[in-house]
């Protein structure tokens, strides 16, 4: 007995033995996340840096953060302010929120229809600012994957920037030699040139080869022909960048002054590789979501993961669209957070932000579904138009619904998808091009080569404290005078001793009472002089930028400039205000009211000039001089002989004899040019009617006729296109788009009326050229497709019984437009059929329902269209 049970608990034993280990659970997303955070914290002495916000800290040229580096690129370009914590940053880990739907990055397009593209993801990132370079960052990078995620280094490949002989690049053997040493197999070693192995900031700025780990979902095999090929089954998880070269304008190379490392590696697709998915949204980053979006929805299926054409009722794609904006909208409204449904603690603002998140995202799916039925509309009457080309949609209304309807352009290309139609890209990107240019920086900016350059010549930051020196005095602001030495002057390339007339340039002073541009405040303007200059010659300083302790003036030299001149600096006070412009135009009018005589009389010069509130310019004048004066003769001027004041200067102009002469005055631009002048420019006459009263003269010229008030609703169009584009004060542009809506409105229920007042003539006449025959086919003179829509739609009011179709010449184009109506459930044909079987035959196209259809085609003889479309229509009754 005692044998039997040594014996069974023996083979208990060893069969506990043989038994396989249970595999460890999947590591959790929030675990994932700080495992990364304390290895480079804790055991190789980073810095912890919190994400900085996904909107843009003054960095116009994007429109969320799209990387990790994003908020470090003061410390790339030298542009960091040496007081801030920020330049004493040397190594750096943090976990950035980042989006990327929008500009040169974006990922909108393809979020779900694939099941790894997202909007907003977590840049999981390392940084040496001049401190450790190649070899600790690769060692640091491979520990991590290997001992402490347990990744088995089989499954692991490495690129490497194998060099590039166009650019003179050598390949970056020293990373190479690294990564053997380390001990990865050559076989899993693989070098690739700029485009996979090269990063740039952008078309200048620091840049460096860079060295990518990827891994093999599948492992057991030799997947190195399917790194870099697309393949979803072998995908990037951490790029490393050694930032050594700044690109230059040319686009040549220089090194630069100190070596930087960055490095990125994506929480989701990390996340998914520890959890041994596939799919991101198969990590428990989404799963949460998903089951709370079944719950939602509960008629429709749980999701199941399924894309391309498994996904036929196109569920699963709307599961994963939903998810990932989700995400991201709490995300942009909380200003940063994680909505992981573990782990929240990283981001706090999301419990924070709660009730807000719910509020903004209801209250705007409710605008954008206002938005989306106008947007709607406004497509089905462009493709609708008589001008309107088969499959290819208007540029300019596609950015008409983006800029004014808020649409993004990739949800016009998506709307337009399912109708079969494009945009014109070629001519939208024109457009978005302009639109760029009106609003590109054009500063000359010091950049990070000419910053370190400064720093070792030991230049002095700019002491710019008297930017807070003015004080109120009498109701004015009086600001403090300011003199300074030129310490730097930089060409858009190079420091430089002297720039040249007529030279774009920075130029970097001791001392400064100009406000930088910083804080949401932009900079001053104003002008400076040179103090030695016998002349008074003005350098209009045109913006005023910060960079790396440096306030950078951007001028165009009026004359040589030189380091060590000694300025002057002058601040701007203000243009003239609305009321003031208000309350010339009044004094004006005024005088016109008064109709007084204009008077010109010669005087000796020196007696001319005791003349009282005499206006002169700096020229020189002739002796004698005219002397022009408003309601008085210069004769009362002199020696004070009057107390009246009045107009009076030394012009030799031909003036008008009576002021009731100017009729009326508007100012219609106004630009101060120096200190305390400003350059006003004025029509009068009928010239200043005609501009005063435009809308009526416009209004009341469209009632005319059709045509009249059709191009009146274009030219509305293309004057409200100019008001958005032109720089005015916004509060004017604001009462203007007012006024033009208004305007537009009325032309619209002009032309509405008029078309349907000429449709009512045709339909008449046709009727009793007609009658209330079965099947009516005719012609009708007219140049709008409108027009033929109404007129068949009165005359299948008037014979609700017939099938009506007309055809009308345009005269302008040579087209033949078209349109038809048939009965309610008639039994014979349709008139979609009926309208695209006619077009095609004419070579055009149509569309439309059952009921009702129309288009457009092209025939030099209309009458042999008609009959082509009479006998088709036959055809099919017959049937």
């Amino acid at each position: 007995c005692d044998q039997q049970v040594a014996l069974c608990v023996t083979t208990d034993r060893r069969r506990r033995r043989r038994a396989p280990s249970a595999p460890a659970p999947p590591l959790p997303a929030v675990q994932v996340r700080s495992t990364f955070l304390d290895f480079f914290r804790q055991k190789h002495g980073h810095l912890l840096v919190p994400s900085s916000p996904v909107r843009p800290r003054g960095d116009p040229s994007l429109l969320f953060v799209n990387a990790g580096m994003n908020q470090f690129k003061p410390i790339f370009l030298g542009t960091a302010d040496p007081r801030s914590p920020m330049a004493s940053y040397r190594r750096v880990v943090n976990s950035q929120k980042c989006v990327r739907a929008g500009g040169k990055h974006n990922d909108l397009d393809d979020v779900g229809r694939d099941t790894y593209h997202h909007t907003f993801f977590e840049m999981l990132g390392t940084w040496s600012f001049g401190d450790y370079f190649k070899e600790e960052a690769c060692r640091m990078a491979w520990s991590l994957l290997t001992e402490h995620y347990g990744i088995s280094a089989d499954r692991l490949y490495v690129s490497y920037f194998g060099g590039d002989a166009a650019s003179g690049l050598q390949s970056d053997e020293e990373t190479r030699h690294i990564w053997l040493d380390m001990g990865v197999p050559p076989g899993h070693l693989l070098p690739f040139g700029l485009k996979e192995n090269f990063w740039e900031m952008g078309d200048s700025g620091p840049c460096g080869p860079c060295t990518e780990i990827h891994y093999d979902h599948v492992g057991g095999r030799d997947a190195a022909k399917l790194v870099n090929a697309n393949s979803p089954d072998v995908v990037e998880i951490w790029n490393l960048v050694f930032m050594q070269y700044n690109r230059e304008a040319d686009l040549s190379l220089r090194r630069l002054p100190q070596f930087s490392v960055d490095t990125g590696m994506g929480l989701e697709r990390l996340v998914s590789v520890l959890q041994g998915k596939r799919s991101t949204y198969d990590t428990d980053l989404f799963t949460p979501l998903l089951h709370a979006l079944h719950q939602v929805g509960a008629e429709v299926a749980p999701y199941g993961g399924r894309t391309g054409s498994e996904d036929q009722d196109r569920v699963d794609l709307a599961y994963r669209v939903v998810a990932d904006h989700i995400r991201t909208l709490s995300v942009c409204i909380a200003d940063g957070v994680h909505p992981g449904m573990s782990g929240g603690d990283v981001y706090p603002e999301l419990h924070r932000e709660a009730d807000q998140i719910v509020d903004v995202i209801n209250e705007n799916e409710a605008q954008f579904l206002l938005s989306l039925q106008q947007g709607s509309r406004l497509i089905q009457r462009t493709l609708c138009r008589k001008d309107y080309k088969h499959g290819v949609f208007p540029a300019s209304v596609a950015w008409s619904l983006h800029r004014d309807l808020g649409f993004p352009l990739d949800l016009v290309d998506l709307m337009l998808e399912d109708r079969g139609v494009q945009v014109d890209r070629q001519e939208l990107d024109r457009i978005i091009a302009e639109n760029h240019k009106a609003g590109a920086d054009l500063s000359v900016m010091l950049d990070v080569l000419s910053l370190a350059e400064l720093q070792r010549l030991g230049v002095p930051h700019t002491d710019d404290s008297l930017k807070y020196g003015y004080r109120l005095e009498k109701d004015r602001y009086e600001f403090p005078t300011c003199r300074a030495t030129v310490l730097a002057l930089y060409d858009g390339e190079a420091l430089v001793s002297e720039v040249p007339e007529g030279r774009r340039c920075g130029v970097v002073l001791d001392l400064t009472c100009f406000y930088s541009e910083q804080g949401g405040q932009s900079h001053d303007r104003g002008y400076f002089t040179r103090v030695s200059s016998s002349q008074d010659v003005v350098f209009p300083v045109e913006a005023v930028l910060r960079a790396g302790g440096y306030v950078v003036h951007q001028v165009t030299a009026a004359d040589s400039l030189e380091t060590g001149d000694q300025v002057h600096l002058h601040l701007d006070q203000g243009s003239l205000s609305v009321s003031q412009l208000q309350q010339v135009e009044r004094c004006v009018s005024d005088m016109v009211t008064a109709n007084q005589i204009v008077h010109s009389q010669e005087l000796p010069l020196q007696r001319a000039k005791s003349i009282r509130g005499l206006r002169t310019v700096d020229e020189v004048y002739p002796d004698p001089v005219r002397v022009v004066s408003v309601g008085l003769p210069a004769s009362e001027l002199l020696d004070h002989q009057t107390d009246r004041e009045t107009s009076v200067e030394l012009c030799c102009g031909t003036h008008l004899l009576r002021t009731g002469d100017i009729e009326d005055l508007v100012i219609v631009s106004e630009r101060q040019m120096v200190k305390g002048i400003s350059r006003v420019i004025a029509v009068t006459g009928r010239e200043a009617a005609r501009v005063s009263s435009w809308p009526h003269v416009l209004i009341g010229r469209s009632k005319c006729s059709l045509d009249s008030a059709q191009r009146l609703s274009k030219e509305v169009g293309v004057l409200s296109d100019a008001v958005d584009s032109t720089l005015i004060p916004q509060w004017q542009r604001s009462e203007l788009q007012a006024r033009l809506k208004a305007l537009q409105r009325s032309s619209n229920t002009t032309v509405r009326k008029l078309e349907t007042r000429e449709a009512a003539v045709r339909a008449q006449a046709l009727l009793e050229k007609n009658g209330r025959k079965e099947l009516l086919v005719d012609s009708v003179e007219t140049d709008y497709l409108s027009v033929v829509m109404k007129t068949v739609n009165q005359l299948s009011s008037v014979a609700p019984l017939s099938h009506v179709m007309l055809l009308a010449h345009q005269q302008h184009s040579g087209k033949v437009l078209c349109a038809c109506q048939v009965p309610k459930d008639s039994p014979w044909i349709a008139a979609s059929d009926w309208a695209v079987a006619v077009c095609r035959h004419l070579g055009g196209s149509a569309g439309g329902s059952a009921l009702v259809a129309k288009g457009t085609g092209t025939s030099s003889d209309i009458s042999k269209a008609l009959r082509w479309a009479e006998q088709f229509a036959r055809q099919k009754t017959q049937r």
